[in-house]
């Protein structure tokens, strides 16, 4: 069983615009001490992907078969990301900060047996096994559009059910309005979890967060699989988030814990940089990261990833259906 996680208080994701958006994260972090200079003169190259060519990915995760269902209105006609480029660049601190360690470095995480707990404000908590993540609920492809707040996206083919269908199971009191979510402590297996350096800064476990109503929502998805079969650890197995109109962030990989609460989550990269990483993070072209635009993304999909796949960046990244939501917020100061 993997070590226990660690609880945090109160439970209290170039294609970038250009070489310095990614940079300037980066940069972000070694301001504040987290990322040696060496490091980041040392990886930039490769962690931007300037040697990647489609004759030189690497071999794609071999995972276990999915059986689901392909609902005709989540099939949308836009060409997917190649499964290569979806399963070695990643954002998972976890495993390290440049984009290609956590495909090596997260190559021998166990995720067999596993547990998710599921309480909180609610009637019923309950936790679940690792192969009851697979056969509890019926499983859908889903292909999403993935926005990184790095302004670069994928189009990404999941494998998953309604994070709804697993909260309604508990039957949530009425004062919960909001979800949190946490990811598994362990550092021997997660080396980022180990190093300050290696991991960002970051004050693990990794915490995220949803309104209810947003956690409720048939779009939100708790993704065991893409392209067909069990998710590779890098990408968050056995089991993630998936919620395609916010940035990639939100989306927390490796989930053990799922609270509701009465309380906003103190989310971990709001903690870290609370005006760049704010707790709604919806994907808004009209409201700029502080050191970068929003207004468009470079979407990654075939050749190398310098190739010149730049689109306007989409409200919602395109998901309308959720605006009303936030019907009457201010987005630019609830960002």
């Amino acid at each position: 069983m993997p070590k226990p996680y660690k609880p945090s208080v109160n439970l209290n994701e170039s294609h970038v615009t250009d070489e310095n958006v990614y940079m300037n994260r980066r940069k972000l972090l070694k301001s504040m001490g987290f990322v040696g200079a060496s490091t980041l003169l040392a990886k930039s190259a490769n962690a931007a992907g300037w040697f990647w060519e489609d004759e030189k990915e690497k071999a794609a995760f071999s995972g276990q078969p999915l059986s689901f269902s392909t609902p005709p209105e989540y099939q949308i006609n836009e060409t997917r990301t190649p499964e290569s480029k979806v399963t070695t660049y990643n954002n998972f601190y976890e495993f390290g900060t440049s984009k290609d360690a956590p495909a090596k470095n997260a190559s021998d995480f166990q995720t067999k047996p596993w547990q998710l707990k599921v309480d909180g404000l609610v009637k019923k908590p309950f936790v679940i096994d690792h192969d009851a993540l697979l056969s509890r609920f019926p499983l859908e492809e889903r292909i999403y559009r993935l926005r990184c707040v790095e302004a670069w996206s994928m189009v990404v083919p999941w494998v998953g059910f309604e994070l709804a269908a697993l909260i309604k199971q508990a039957d949530p009191l009425m004062s919960a309005k909001y979800v949190a979510f946490e990811t598994l402590y362990d550092p021997e297996q997660m080396p980022g979890q180990r190093s300050r350096f290696m991991g960002g800064g970051i004050d693990y476990p990794y915490i995220e967060g949803l309104r209810i109503d947003e956690a409720m929502h048939p779009l939100t998805l708790m993704s065991v699989g893409l392209y067909g079969k069990t998710l590779p650890p890098q990408n968050g197995a056995p089991i993630r988030l998936v919620v395609p109109w916010k940035y990639g962030f939100k989306s927390i990989k490796s989930v053990v814990r799922i609270r509701l609460t009465d309380k906003e989550p103190p989310t971990t990269w709001r903690r870290l940089a609370a005006n760049e990483y704010g707790f709604y993070a919806n994907v808004n072209p009209n409201v700029d990261h502080p050191r970068w635009s929003q207004a468009s993304e470079r979407r990654i999909t075939t050749g190398g990833l310098l190739a010149r796949n730049r689109i306007d960046t989409q409200m919602f990244n395109g998901y309308s259906e959720v605006a009303s939501l936030y019907a009457g917020m201010d987005l630019s100061r609830f960002y």
